[in-house]
């Protein structure tokens, strides 16, 4: 693996989640894989659980993780390529990044969508730049349209509950919220699910909440909540923004996941990328049962972060 954008770089999913699930019961099997080398941490937007899940997946292996938070510590950049730069960007990415390729081994990227432009931010113009001019193995730490190394993290939490025997129904279902947000987390795990094959698998959201075909392919799509939830063994709980007007927000209460919806469900197990808003888009009481594992799916990121490190240190 030379770099981490997409399930399209993963050459063999079931290995990767095979290795993850290695690592959670032996954390420091690797502890010096990553002995001497380092990892650069490039954070556009906020994080918690991305920052601090890749750190412990570092030290795991031994690497020193190093966060750098760009909006706040470091100069503005430029990421236009025959920008004049006469306006509030101070340094342009070619400039930049190939610095932080002398500086680190890997280096972690994540930003956000504008949700302004949809051509602009679908064609992640970040993280292809970085790519493009930094000569090191590029981990995405979440994108404009992607968050894999989450997805990665709900397909182990999946394969750790699954029943045996059969393949379990899994809904994706959107949630409302107060704000707008990106389709990037239910894109990835749209195509993560897809690429696991081990699955059925539905989407459920309101008319005009439709993500993108080029992820969504293979799903079963449908507007009626109800219909997706019954007989479901995992409900994944999520809001994102339109995509066909892009950037717009809905929000409908009658979408959030509470007790009662959950009841024509197959005593399915929720999950959540987390940060969640209680009794938005889940009710306290769902979030606070034993149905609720999203503190196991928080728990994961740590060995998809490792096992996703460990893949490209050993083509180092």
């Amino acid at each position: 693996m030379k770099s981490f954008t997409s399930v399209s770089d993963v050459d063999n999913l079931e290995e990767l989640v095979n290795r993850a699930l290695r690592y959670k019961a032996d954390p420091f099997a690797d502890k010096s894989l990553g002995q001497g080398k380092r990892i650069g941490l490039l954070f556009f937007n906020p994080s918690m659980r991305t920052r601090l899940s890749t750190q412990v997946a570092a030290s795991n292996l031994g690497m020193e993780a190093i966060v750098f938070n760009v909006g706040q510590e470091g100069w503005t950049l430029e990421f236009g390529d025959d920008a004049i730069m006469n306006g509030t960007t101070v340094e342009h990415v070619r400039d930049a990044a190939p610095i932080l390729g002398n500086y680190f081994d890997i280096l972690g990227i994540r930003t956000f969508p504008g949700l302004k432009n949809r051509e602009e931010d679908y064609s992640e113009h970040y993280l292809t730049q970085f790519i493009r001019y930094c000569g090191i193995p590029v981990v995405s730490l979440e994108s404009a349209t992607l968050h894999p190394l989450q997805s990665l993290a709900d397909i182990i939490t999946m394969t750790e509950l699954s029943r045996n025997g059969r393949k379990p129904k899994v809904v994706l279902t959107w949630a409302p919220h107060v704000k707008a947000l990106p389709q990037c987390v239910a894109n990835s795990f749209a195509q993560w699910v897809n690429a696991w094959g081990q699955a059925e698998f539905v989407i459920t959201h309101p008319e005009g909440m439709e993500l993108s075909e080029s992820f969504t392919k293979g799903a079963i799509i449908t507007s009626r909540q109800d219909e997706a939830l019954a007989g479901a063994d995992f409900v994944y709980v999520k809001n994102w923004s339109s995509f066909t007007n892009y950037g717009a927000l809905a929000n409908d209460p009658s979408w959030m996941m509470t007790p009662q919806k959950l009841a024509i469900a197959n005593q399915a197990k929720v999950m959540h990328c987390l940060p969640v808003r209680r009794n938005v888009e889940l009710s306290g009481a769902v979030l606070d049962s034993p149905s609720s594992v999203v503190t196991q799916q928080a728990g994961n990121r740590v060995w998809s972060a490792q096992a996703v490190l460990a893949e490209i240190l050993k083509t180092l």
